[in-house]
Parts: structure tokens; sequence; C-alpha cells
């Protein structure tokens, strides 16, 4: 259920999924698409399902606000994000129906104190590992409450006996502590603020956590390795909340998404289109 693999972890978009949000976050219909480029709507459909027409992607490139070199990049599978181990951090990317979520696991070194960002579906790997490692779960942080983040959030919450859960005012739930942008913690060595980076969600939250080998941020679903989570809320709000809050931090700083491979700031100035 787990990948140890971390480099092996496939992108979660390629350019057919980068053009549908981007399609759907600005209205934009296979037909009205279809006229804007005088070509068949069953070409544009073709896109959609994968196909790589060149031509055409740089096309609707253009029509979406896209970056045309880096979509012509995701279309061609040219590019994945270099594999980032940080001691102290662990991944656990297990299925979720047909897709694969990821959970992430902070640590003090000298201490044991962890901290879990979301649960993902599975709670045993995550108790497992926190066992094995002799971990003692300080919080609980949610980036979101989309059911495929939060799927086991009892039988982790009743794993980690006495560990606080996080999560975003807007999206409040039994037994667990609102915050809002600005909020900070500490354990130990480790400290973590979090960032209302909304869009995808009305509540979403990614956290910069300081005191591991390297800058992190747990970003949830505002943005993946290549592409971002759909502005299943406002389309405009996130695509500004990650410009502003995710890609001003500095380029080394190790992103942590909620599906897919971890990448960098820098890597995403780099190769995301849609920034």
């Amino acid at each position: 259920m787990q990948n140890d693999e971390i480099g092996k972890i496939q992108l979660e978009d390629f350019h057919e999924d980068i053009i549908g949000k981007a399609m759907r976050g600005l209205g934009i219909g296979k037909n009205e698409m279809a006229g804007r480029l005088q070509c068949e709507r069953s070409e544009v459909e073709a896109i959609l399902y994968g196909r790589v027409d060149e031509s055409l992607i740089f096309r609707m490139a253009k029509e979406l606000n896209l970056d045309t070199e880096k979509l012509l990049r995701s279309a061609r599978k040219e590019w994945c994000p270099a594999s980032s181990v940080i001691n102290g951090l662990k991944q656990f990317n297990m299925p979720f129906g047909e897709m694969l979520v990821n959970v992430f696991v902070a640590w003090d070194d000298h201490t044991k104190r962890a901290w879990v960002f979301d649960t993902g579906p599975l709670a045993e790997p995550i108790l497992d590992f926190l066992n094995q490692e002799s971990l003692l779960v300080d919080s609980i942080f949610l980036t979101h409450t989309h059911r495929d983040h939060i799927a086991c959030l009892d039988e982790l919450r009743k794993g980690a006996r006495g560990s606080s859960v996080y999560v975003h005012e807007m999206e409040a739930m039994d037994g667990c502590t609102s915050i809002r942008e600005g909020f900070q913690h500490r354990a130990d060595g480790l400290s973590v603020e979090a960032l209302h980076t909304h869009g995808h969600a009305m509540g979403g939250i990614s956290y910069v956590i300081e005191g591991l080998d390297k800058p992190v941020s747990i970003v949830g679903d505002a943005i993946f390795a290549g592409s971002m989570g759909g502005g299943m809320i406002s389309y405009e709000d996130a695509l500004r909340t990650n410009r502003e809050k995710i890609m001003t931090l500095p380029d080394d700083t190790v992103l942590c998404p909620g599906h897919g491979p971890m990448t960098t700031v820098g890597e995403e100035k780099e190769n995301n289109p849609f920034f």
C-alpha cells in the first residue's frame, strides 16, 4: 500500500488534465474551444483524452493562459521532479478508489514527537510506522476535508491517542480545533505556520514547516508537481493564492502535495504550466 520508492511516484497530471482543469476553471466548454481554434470538437476531445498534437496543444495553451513550453513539456513527458529525501519526513502514497493520495509524517529526531498531515484512507501503515520509529503523535493537521484526505481520521485519532486535530475554521469539524491563516505551532525543534491557500477547497491550508533539513510546505491539493488541484471553489482564487503564498516561498522549499510526487518551488517555477 505504501510506496517507499518516493522517486517512482508518478505525476498526478499530464497535459490533458492540465488543459481540462483550465477549461473548467475558465468556463470554456469543448464547443467553445473548438470554435476559438477553428477545429472540430472531436479534436479538442482527443487532446482531453491524452492525444499529443503539439500545434493544437500550443494554441489551446494560448487560449487558457497556460505557459506553452511547460505544457508541451508535460505532453512530451519530459520532466518529473527530482527525488526528495529529508530526514524526519515520511511520505505515504495510498490508494483511494482509483486514485492515490499522500499522507506525510514529520518528526523531531531528538524527542520523537511527530506531526501527521492528512490521513488518507488507511491508518494501519501510518500507525505501524509510528510504532516502529517510536514516534509520539503531537498533532494531526488537515489540509482540507475532502473525503480522500480524511477517510481514516477517526481510526488514526484513536491510534494516536491524545493528539490534537487542526482544520481551517471554514471547514470546521466536531472534535477538531479550528484555525485560520497565521496559526503557528511548535513541537521541540519543529515549527509550523498555516497559510490559507483556498480555491480548490474553501478551507484549504498549506503548512510551512521549519526545523527539518530543508524548508518544507505541505500543500495538500493546492499544487501538484507540474500542475495544481482543480479550482473547485474558485479557479481564480486557486491561481492567486498559489502564486502569492506558495510560489513566493524560497526556491529550495520542498512541496508535499496531496497527490503525486514531492517537488520544489524552484522546479515548479520551471515546469508548472499554470505559473
